[in-house]
């Protein structure tokens, strides 16, 4: 078992409980798994359903027309993993490589070619453990997450692993890592398994790829009742090279807080030396409304992990950051808001928490940014719009750059993705659905020119549903994800689910990729992040350098 000890305050120190090196992922085959894995569970809520007076999404806020029609079309555009285990929801997620894209849901992960040719699958989650023994051999309970870590070119699959006893999850709760040894997501991978607690149930991971950590949020639960949020770092540079890891991890901070988001680097600007990875989460401590952005500073000292350090001495934000208003509380706080053609049946819009990601971008003048989206309710009714926001001045006293709520018509659109592109255009994925339109999806965007606050290229379809979901689990998502191309940083990839025909369960996903006409197109191979610099040593060991204007740091890959 993993050796934790308390630390400075709520900081608990542990070591990786088992890792290994994989065959070739393409030579593996998935070991079956016990029996009571995964299947169609009710959403776990980080708030109690409540009642009473609420302050509207601020009118203000809102952006009621499309605005315009030039967000471009589609270069790429293929289906991915289909709904082969009966499951929901199916927690579509997929990122991009020079060479691959990789999609993986609930309860398979696909390798593809860049033109949506496959390469590999559609393969069991737990295929990548073949061999490696425990629960995540033997369960294959999804929630997974998939990232490809362009400083390192490597890939890295997580997933958490538990049993379950009469529908429930039983202690201990771990989490699974896959890091590749190369570049290519078929090929061997160092294997992790880290026991996250003995008590809490660490709900819905996500991860950020950062210099210094792989950054983990995750939301614990006791049983059914939410214990609070928890933040992780694991050794990336130690995993990178297939050493044993250590993993860094505070929480439950308490009901107050939850949801929260790691910050996910892009691009090719690293962060300053020795910069924290940034955790942000809406303020839902007051339903039904909120009015704050919130942010946490995470410092991993792997040298002494006892000084790491999350948020205040509490735990606490950081920073509160005021924002206009938001009303998250749809369906008085029921889970089947967002209404589909032909069914009674409505959908979960998940209103209690940003939607992934958080994406960090520093740019060649020195600005950093933060880009993060959430569901809101617009007026009085039912409908879901998209809050989002950009953030900047993050290492000194963050403040919002600009903020938007997307709702150009009555449908709803909910569980949304954005990223930022090299030149700080912005693109938007999510659903789209109402009563006449059957859940598809759509994507809408603004370059860095256009007016603060505003998506104003028009609304553009990856594409249109045709069926709506008639289970009365009411799942969707929980999540979907835009990614930007490492080639030319410009290009986005988007994933997310719809139904082509009316069905209990017969979700299928969707791949696409398009790019705005005035980033500049890549002229060679894709850059290394500024500032990294890799110097062989002996053995198997190189030295690797995050250099900045701060100073430097050294770590043994």
């Amino acid at each position: 078992m993993a050796s934790a000890a308390a630390a400075a305050p709520g900081a608990v120190v542990s070591q990786s409980v088992k890792h290994d090196l994989s065959g070739p992922l393409r030579t593996l085959q998935a070991s079956p798994v016990v029996p009571g894995g995964k299947g169609n569970h009710s959403h776990r809520p980080l708030k109690p359903l409540s009642t009473g007076a609420a302050l509207p999404t601020a009118p203000g806020s809102v952006q009621t027309t499309p605005m315009g029609a030039a967000m471009p079309a589609t270069t790429t555009n293929f289906e991915g993993v289909k709904n082969i285990d009966g499951v929901l929801p199916p927690d579509t997620n997929g990122d991009v490589s020079p060479t691959r894209y990789v999609q993986w849901v609930n309860l398979h992960f696909k390798i593809f070619d860049r033109a949506g040719n496959t390469i590999l699958g559609p393969s069991a989650g737990n295929t990548l453990w073949s061999g490696f023994g425990g629960n995540c051999e033997f369960t294959n309970q999804g929630d997974p997450v998939v990232k490809y870590d362009r400083m390192a070119d490597r890939w890295v699959f997580t997933q958490f692993a538990f049993q379950v006893r009469n529908m429930a999850p039983v202690a201990p709760f771990s989490q699974c890592f896959a890091v590749s040894t190369t570049g290519d997501p078929t090929g061997t991978y160092y294997r992790y398994e880290f026991v996250i607690s003995s008590t809490y149930f660490n709900d819905y991971p996500k991860l950020g790829i950062w210099p210094d950590a792989y950054y983990m949020s995750v939301n614990y639960f006791n049983g059914n009742a939410f214990a609070g949020g928890g933040a992780l770092a694991f050794d990336r540079t130690s995993m990178l090279g297939g050493l044993p890891a250590m993993m860094v991890s505070f929480g439950p901070i308490g009901a107050a807080y939850g949801g929260m988001l790691p910050s996910d680097l892009d691009g090719t600007i690293l962060p300053a030396a020795g910069s924290p990875n940034y955790f942000g989460a809406i303020d839902t401590s007051v339903a039904p409304t909120g009015s704050t952005f919130q942010m946490w500073k995470f410092h991993v000292d792997w040298t002494t992990p006892t000084n790491s350090t999350f948020g205040t001495t509490s735990h606490a934000p950081d920073f509160a950051l005021a924002v206009a208003t938001y009303n998250w509380f749809l369906c008085s706080g029921a889970r089947s808001c967002i209404s589909q053609p032909g069914t009674s049946a409505g959908l979960d819009a998940i209103p209690d928490r940003l939607m992934n990601r958080l994406q960090y971008r520093k740019f060649s003048d020195g600005h950093e940014s933060l880009v993060a989206n959430h569901t809101v309710r617009i007026g009085s009714g039912n409908q879901a719009g998209i809050r989002w926001y950009e953030i900047r001045n993050l290492s000194s006293a963050p403040t919002v750059f600009q903020q938007g709520t997307y709702a150009p018509s009555s449908d709803s659109r909910w569980m949304g993705s954005l990223a930022m592109d090299q030149v700080g255009d912005i693109a938007l994925g999510y659903s789209l659905s109402s009563s006449s339109i059957f859940p598809s999806i759509d994507y809408t965007g603004r370059l860095a020119g256009d007016p603060l606050g505003t998506l104003p290229q028009g609304e553009a379809s990856l594409i249109a549903g045709s069926g709506s979901q008639t289970s009365n689990f009411n799942r969707w998502g929980d999540y979907s994800m835009m990614a930007v191309d490492p080639v030319d940083d410009c290009t986005f990839w988007y994933t997310q689910e719809y139904y082509s025909v009316t069905s209990i369960a017969g979700w299928q996903t969707r791949v696409g990729s398009f790019k705005f006409a005035g980033c500049p197109a890549a002229t060679g191979p894709p850059a290394s992040p500024t500032g990294l610099t890799a110097t062989p040593v002996s053995g198997a060991q190189i030295n690797l350098t995050w250099t900045a204007s701060a100073g430097a740091s050294s770590y043994k890959l």
